[in-house]
């Protein structure tokens, strides 16, 4: 017998913080991957964001929606090359309210979500990200997070500091990860990528993709 004929069931990993392991099939995870790549060629090509004090993040990220710098969100990728970031596709903004109704098992939170920003970050083997609040958002509505590729360690914190508690766990490919209400703030990140254990099959060679939809409570310009 195999772990995978007995898939991980949901799990709340703090209150409002779920994850439910394997719920992007793999056609979903192709779909997906095929987009990545147009989507990473631009108009707003995919980069490494620069912090404020100039130091270089090792994941690579394109933005939908609304870009990110640190720490604003701007229609336009003033740090890049001046243009205006991809539209928000209306299929990923239905995919993020199934994945809402389905962490949370509540369908009306589903149906009222309303993404309009996604940060979609490679990482590659050695690729890492640091304790962090997501936070920029004026809205508190929650953050969906979906893997595909390579393992990760994912480390999911309290809302007060980057110390501990903190839960460690992996998200596979086709993981789902939602955090919101109590644990909207809470600091998270990355500490480690598994190399070479996600599927060829979704069409990533290597790495890892995470894409995290928010909702920005920002108003149109």
């Amino acid at each position: 017998m195999t772990d995978a004929l007995f898939p991980a069931e949901r799990r709340e990993v703090a209150p409002g913080a779920v994850h439910v392991p394997g719920w992007l099939s793999l056609e979903e995870q192709q779909g997906i991957v095929a987009q990545f790549m147009h989507w990473a060629r631009g108009p707003v090509p995919i980069r490494a964001a620069k912090l404020p004090g100039g130091h270089e993040m090792s994941v690579r990220t394109v933005c939908l929606g609304w870009h990110w710098q640190p720490y604003r969100y701007t229609r336009e990728a003033g740090d890049v090359n001046g243009v205006r970031v991809l539209e928000f596709p209306d299929w990923l903004a239905d995919l993020g309210r199934r994945a809402v109704a389905e962490a949370l098992q509540d369908p009306q939170a589903g149906a009222g979500y309303h993404p309009d920003a996604a940060l979609v970050n490679y990482y590659d083997d050695t690729a890492k990200m640091g304790m962090h609040q997501d936070k920029d958002e004026i809205s508190d509505a929650p953050v969906v997070s979906l893997s595909i590729g390579d393992t990760c360690k994912f480390r999911f914190g309290n809302t007060t500091d980057r110390g501990q508690p903190y839960t460690d766990l992996d998200l596979e490919s086709g993981d789902l990860f939602v955090f919101g209400g109590p644990s909207r703030f809470a600091f998270h990140g990355v500490p480690k990528v598994y190399p070479d254990t996600g599927s060829r099959a979704t069409g990533l060679a290597r790495g890892r993709i995470n894409i995290t939809m928010r909702v920005t409570g920002l108003a149109d310009e």
